[in-house]
């Protein structure tokens, strides 16, 4: 009898959110599942590892159909945790997500769901990270339970291209109303920081991050513009930071 895919699911959200129960609920038809998740919502914590306190690893009541784990660590260190501590078999897939809101265009450099996707990557492990338009706890989650659907499909089909990963994004919108999927770039859209002045019961100042999300890009083959579109937005994307063109530019110096 031939195996099932071994699928390790993560997210930044936490066990508990809304979000990895559609992604669980969407990605199960397709093979064995092994879940590991942060014990609380980690959002915004990019590749963060955890280096100066313990790491805790509990098994969990949640998802009681599946292998189900959640630690103390940071998104990354589900999945550095789900390979090197649990071992077992090597995951045939990691899914992670699905994040409650945008990790489109360049919020993708602070996104805990996509660098656990990234860290699956740098282990020559298939991965995918999924985020809805939405960042209410409420969210519709059944356009992106469709698109899980036919994405893990075809990328188990499929072999995924060496050290890339998928970063896809749906859009806030019925899933009748999805016209398709679009393979794009990351847009370059920036957020406009700011940072809110308040005043604690005790009088102590403290300051929290507000801002706006600028879109400087009017390319039509973007993420933005498929998402603003109708469309769902897949970029492949990797984790070589390397500025190959700019190498011989930075040859010529006198250095």
């Amino acid at each position: 009898m031939e195996e099932k895919p071994l699928i390790l699911v993560t997210n930044d959200d936490g066990i508990t959110a809304p979000g990895i129960k559609s992604l669980i609920d969407a990605v199960q038809e397709f093979g064995e599942l092994m879940i590991v998740a942060p014990d609380k919502p980690q959002s915004g914590m990019g590749h963060a590892i955890t280096v100066n306190e313990p790491l805790f690893l509990t098994e969990s009541a949640y998802h009681s159909n599946h292998k189900a784990y959640t630690t103390t660590g940071t998104p990354v260190d589900c999945v550095k945790l789900a390979l090197h501590v649990l071992q077992g078999r090597k995951p045939d897939l990691i899914v992670s997500g699905i994040n409650h809101g945008s990790n489109a265009s360049t919020n993708v450099l602070y996104s805990g769901t996509m660098s656990a996707a990234i860290e699956g990557c740098l282990d020559e492990i298939p991965a995918i990270g999924f985020s809805l338009m939405d960042f209410a706890h409420d969210a519709d989650f059944s356009g992106a339970e469709v698109a899980v659907r036919k994405i893990v499909g075809e990328a188990l089909k499929n072999n995924l291209p060496k050290d890339v990963c998928l970063n896809v994004n749906v859009p806030k919108i019925d899933a009748a109303e999805i016209k398709g999927y679009r393979i794009c770039r990351q847009a370059r859209a920036f957020w406009a920081d700011g940072f809110e002045e308040r005043i604690t019961p005790l009088g102590k100042k403290y300051y929290w991050l507000t801002g706006e999300f600028e879109n400087y890009d009017k390319g039509e083959d973007t993420d933005l513009w498929a998402l603003q579109n109708g469309y769902v937005s897949i970029v492949p994307t990797q984790f070589d930071m390397t500025a190959h063109q700019s190498i011989a530019e930075i040859n010529s110096w006198n250095i």
